[in-house]
């Protein structure tokens, strides 16, 4: 039941199982709490998905719901030890926000990522020279040597998702802005949009631009990103991004908003074709 996968997707499956096991007992979340001596938060965090639970726990956990067959209990402890492991990303977890952290821990197990940028190519597509500016000069404080080198590796080591077996479908929409803006200087800048333009090309990739000539849109009060989970039953997430604080909402009327303010988006940039031209273009002019 353990096998493959990474721990935010064994945290899920465990959590189906338990509330499947509570529900098949008629408990509450309210009656579970009471009954284990834990906070209702405790027993809220376990079937959402965002809290491990310790093997003992989990064993007092399947008494209580009557789970006898030892098959079943086994089948369940490994999914819970194989949901306590710790993931690529972890090994960053003292030098980059938590929220960076859990929101790669979502795009990890989505099927689908939409994301808007208003001002900086997206963090998964910047190649190693784009990423190095930015981190260095946009930082709320200018991180050591060490952090920054460390940053600039985490966002590199996010685009083995790009690459990996079975892809998320990605949509990228960038104000014009975004590929104007001379970041790093004209070669880096250059070197930047080369990428993305070969990036566009692959079958589950879409860049998209929305030029100057729009005008005024909805996507300038800021950037956002849309990540769907490839399973059906967890619920779409919003991850908004600024410099004094990230916020990740599952709010499903919040989400559908951003999702609705995405396909407007869309509708207004140029098309994939159109856009990966304008992008040669600008390229060219850079020397």
């Amino acid at each position: 039941m353990a096998d493959g996968g990474n721990p935010l997707m064994h945290r899920r499956r465990l959590r189906a199982e338990l509330r499947k096991a509570r529900q098949a007992k008629v408990l509450t979340q309210e009656q579970v709490a009471s009954e284990m001596e834990w906070s209702l938060s405790k027993i809220i965090r376990i079937e959402a998905g965002s809290s491990s639970l310790s093997s003992d726990d989990l064993k007092a956990l399947l008494r209580l719901y009557g789970v006898t067959d030892p098959e079943q209990a086994d089948a369940l402890l490994a999914l819970a030890r194989a949901a306590r492991e710790r993931s690529w990303w972890s090994a960053y977890r003292d030098v980059a926000p938590s929220s960076l952290l859990q929101l790669i821990e979502y795009e990890s197990t989505s099927s689908v990522i939409r994301q808007f940028e208003t001002m900086f190519v997206p963090g998964i597509l910047q190649t190693e020279d784009y990423a190095h500016t930015v981190i260095q000069d946009y930082s709320n404080e200018r991180p050591r040597p060490d952090k920054l080198s460390a940053l600039v590796e985490l966002r590199v080591r996010r685009e083995e998702l790009l690459d990996s077996v079975n892809p998320p479908s990605f949509q990228f929409v960038l104000d014009e802005a975004v590929v104007r803006r001379l970041v790093g200087g004209s070669t880096v800048m250059r070197r930047q949009l080369k990428r993305l333009i070969e990036l566009a090309t692959r079958p589950h990739i879409t860049v998209t631009l929305i030029p100057f000539s729009v005008g005024l849109h909805p996507g300038m009060k800021g950037p956002f990103e849309i990540v769907e989970p490839a399973d059906p039953s967890d619920r779409d997430i919003v991850f908004l991004e600024s410099s004094r604080t990230d916020i990740i909402s599952d709010n499903p009327e919040e989400t559908l908003g951003y999702r609705e303010n995405f396909e407007g988006l869309i509708r207004a940039s140029l098309g994939p074709e159109d856009s990966k031209a304008r992008l040669a273009r600008i390229a060219d002019k850079m020397s």
